[in-house]
């Protein structure tokens, strides 16, 4: 990991901490969007590396914030203890009893991983003890993953900074879909499985990011 990478994940961690992008943004005085493209993964088209100057920056403002990483890193090089993700709960209840999810097949109840599997597996979050086992429920998302499939969400994550796949609720359904900001529109809610419609969240309805997907796994039968 080169230390612009690390940066990066710092950067992920602080925008966590602080409340979301615009808020960081207003203290670093600096465009929302300029904020976005530093936490763009390498390669990325529009791609801001987080340069010296930056850091002088955000050290000015937080010190300590690239600490994360470090300290993060070198705990997982010498502790291989078994980590345990959790499976979601939200404020009303276990899952499936505060949400509503169609098509529900179960629940994986957690997952006891290494920290060293955690670090390579699924470096940028915004904690590992934010890190929580929902099961995929439903058809619409086949392609990327089938009813009954492991996922792990980062609930650190409660805003839509950026276009991605994110565990939500409206109302008290819950749901698991890609969603895109149209401007002067909404937020586009997109399935993987293209028999299903898209539709879009507006300003009226009881719309609440409960987390973000950073990984899903797609079973197959042999």
């Amino acid at each position: 990991m080169d230390k612009y990478e690390k940066r990066r994940l710092a950067l992920i961690r602080l925008v966590a901490k602080v409340g979301g992008q615009a808020k960081l943004a207003d203290k670093l005085e600096v465009n929302p969007s300029y904020v976005s493209r530093m936490l763009y993964e390498e390669g990325k088209a529009a791609k801001k590396r987080i340069g010296e100057d930056m850091v002088e920056k955000l050290d000015h403002l937080y010190e300590g914030w690239l600490d994360d990483v470090e300290n993060n890193k070198k705990q997982n090089d010498f502790n291989s203890d078994e980590f345990t993700i959790n499976q979601y709960h939200d404020v009303r209840g276990a899952m499936g009893q505060g949400l509503v999810l169609r098509g529900e097949s179960g629940q994986i109840t957690g997952w006891k991983v290494t920290r060293e599997w955690l670090s390579k597996n699924v470096p940028a979050n915004t904690g590992n003890n934010n890190l929580t086992i929902v099961t995929g429920f439903g058809d619409s998302m086949c392609g990327m993953y089938n009813s009954g499939d492991p996922l792990i969400v980062d609930v650190g994550v409660k805003t839509l900074e950026f276009d991605g796949v994110y565990f939500f609720r409206v109302g008290e359904e819950g749901f698991i879909k890609t969603l895109q900001r149209i401007p002067g529109e909404g937020i586009r809610v997109i399935s993987e499985n293209k028999k299903y419609e898209t539709w879009t969240i507006t300003k009226e309805m009881d719309f609440e990011v409960l987390g973000r997907v950073l990984k899903a796994w797609e079973s197959k039968e042999f």
